[in-house]
């Protein structure tokens, strides 16, 4: 993995990430926003600890272990990746309840022009803030966004402590099952 100055990752702050979507995909996986890490390096979910990658491969969303430089083959298994929120941060609690409810608008405006099956956003917290739904739960949502479900996923960040990597497989594994239908 490449090493970056922390004046490097601070440089990152104003790259934009692009998304990894396609019309018509299963599950367009949903982040909070990107970490300064996906920023360096243009790959979502690229800090060393998230466990996004490894969680997709353990639920069986993935046939082998993705490294995040290989995040262009998603859309091949009927998978994408967007954010929330466009704007790189250190960390997730710098964004605002205005980005969030902004960044909640423009995603429904993207899932409407891609229509996936499933919209799953990782991350209950920032489901609720985007939404304005306070009594959101991971699992699968009553909102629809045109003819797409909208399924909360556990955050898969390191620091999130209250999940570890088998039972938040689990979780993921319950939306591949439920996106097969």
């Amino acid at each position: 993995m490449t090493r970056f100055t922390q004046a490097e990752l601070e440089a990152a702050r104003d790259r934009l990430v692009p998304d990894v979507v396609a019309d018509g995909l299963r599950v367009l996986f949903c982040g909070i926003n990107p970490g300064l890490m996906t920023a360096a390096t243009g790959h979502h979910f690229a800090r060393p600890g998230n466990r996004f990658w490894p969680v997709l491969h353990l639920s069986g969303f993935t046939p082998r272990l993705l490294k995040p430089a290989e995040q262009g083959e998603l859309p091949g298994y009927g998978l994408g990746i967007t954010n929330v929120v466009a704007r790189a941060t250190a960390r997730a609690d710098e964004l605002s309840a205005e980005e969030y409810r902004e960044g909640g608008r423009l995603l429904e405006q993207k899932v409407t022009a891609l229509k996936p099956r499933w919209l799953a956003v990782v991350g209950v917290t920032a489901y609720r803030a985007a939404f304005d739904d306070r009594k959101a739960a991971v699992g699968p949502q009553e909102r629809l966004i045109g003819d797409t479900r909208v399924w909360v996923l556990p955050n898969p960040s390191g620091l999130n402590a209250h999940w570890t990597t088998a039972t938040m497989a689990q979780e993921f594994a319950r939306l591949r099952a439920a996106a097969q239908d």
